[in-house]
């Protein structure tokens, strides 16, 4: 008897890596026309379950408009809190920088959703898509690229034939892997303590950025009474820290926090991420493209990290789709360039600019501190300037695809 062969399945695009960034990749596709094959290590209903990761998402206003556009934000947007002023402070100085968002427009800065609530969206949108297959658990193997298109082989056997493949498989990318593109990265030796909590008094949509000699601590508000906490330690306290008793963690807790919430409690399970720069040798090779995660990552100091991730997105999304109408190849060179080209400069600069922030900030140096308590102070006082970073905080200057500007695709 003769064994039968695993399926072959047939896609425009396979996208590996079902976090937010490949999922959301594969709605704005799948939306617009395109055959997706998606491929996630772990099983989506696990991921969504919650509980199982403590972090919060803040999504910018330009980010919102590419979840929107791909059907995704209606199946959230109940769960997503809107940050309405932003304020920067920095430890004990008086000195300050605060930002409201009625001062250029009637929208939020951004909103403030669990990362279980994006996934779960997510995998709820992709189910409503036609065009898009999911295939998880599962796990590529190997991939085989030739002139025409891209093999990938799943570790069950099954195998998947693209024009394109997109690795949006975070930090440690299988894709970037197996297509040997080399990776530089730098560890800052601090750790991302990550929790919820519930407080008496409404934080009435204000995001608190304060800066600390061991790193930033924020206070970004959710839906209701409750704020998510990013918390930046030394990496060899993180463990004692998380490891504490509920009463001790809290009391540690509230020592950075402070009362002018009211009583606060825990709302969550507690986690911590070693924090870490790193930034792929190039982000697109023959019949690949790397995005998120496995192409860049940052610190989260200015909460950009996701909502750089988007942007790679939204910018493939264009490039694909111009390329489709043009009757050209999705996945030829002069496709991937453009997006290279696109993406390759400003993720650079977010990764400059994020390092910068925490070199300055993260110590208790006396002429530094005096010098950043300076800058804040200067730009709180210059309308002008303060515009100008107020609409970065939004993600609306730059050069943005169709997306992120609430365009069709």
């Amino acid at each position: 008897m003769i064994a039968s062969s695993p399926p072959s399945l047939q896609a425009d695009v396979l996208i590996v890596g079902g976090g937010p960034v490949g999922g959301l990749t594969a709605c704005a596709l799948a939306q617009a026309g395109f055959a997706v094959a998606l491929v996630e290590a772990a099983d989506p209903v696990d991921l969504a379950r919650p509980g199982t990761d403590g972090r919060s998402i803040a999504i910018a206003l330009s980010a919102k408009r590419v979840f929107d556009g791909a059907g995704v934000w209606p199946l959230l947007a109940d769960e997503a809190g809107p940050i309405l002023q932003i304020r920067v402070t920095d430890g004990a100085s008086p000195l300050f920088l605060h930002y409201d968002h009625d001062a250029i427009g009637d929208e939020p800065f951004g909103w403030i959703v669990e990362n279980t609530t994006i996934r779960r969206a997510i995998h709820q949108r992709l189910g409503q898509l036609p065009g898009a297959q999911v295939l998880a658990p599962a796990r590529v193997a190997a991939i085989d690229r030739d002139a025409d298109g891209v093999t990938a082989t799943l570790a069950d056997g099954r195998t998947i034939r693209a024009g394109l493949v997109v690795g949006a498989d975070g930090r440690g990318s299988t894709i970037r892997r197996l297509a040997g593109i080399g990776v530089q990265r730098f560890g800052y030796g601090q750790s991302g303590i990550v929790t919820t909590v519930t407080h008496e008094k409404p934080h009435q949509g204000i995001a608190h950025e304060r800066f600390l000699p061991s790193g930033p601590f924020a206070i970004l508000p959710m839906t209701g009474n409750r704020s998510s906490i990013v918390w930046t330690e030394r990496l060899h306290l993180a463990d004692a820290i998380v490891g504490q008793s509920d009463e001790d963690f809290l009391a540690e807790l509230n020592t950075r926090f402070g009362d002018f919430l009211g009583p606060v409690t825990l709302a969550g399970p507690r986690f911590h991420y070693p924090l870490t720069l790193q930034l792929a040798d190039r982000a697109i090779d023959h019949r690949l493209v790397l995005i998120g995660d496995a192409a860049h990552g940052m610190h989260p100091v200015a909460g950009q990290g996701m909502n750089m991730g988007i942007r790679d997105v939204a910018a493939l999304a264009e490039v694909i789709m111009d390329a489709r109408r043009l009757g050209l190849d999705v996945g030829g060179p002069d496709v991937l360039a453009r997006y290279q080209r696109w993406r390759r400069f400003d993720n650079m600069l977010m990764l400059g600019l994020t390092d910068v922030m925490v070199r300055l900030f993260s110590n208790d140096i006396g002429p530094l501190k005096l010098a950043r308590d300076l800058g804040l102070a200067a730009v709180q006082a210059m309308p002008g300037a303060k515009r100008f970073f107020m609409k970065h905080a939004m993600g609306v200057v730059g050069d943005l695809p169709r997306m992120m500007r609430g365009e069709p695709l």
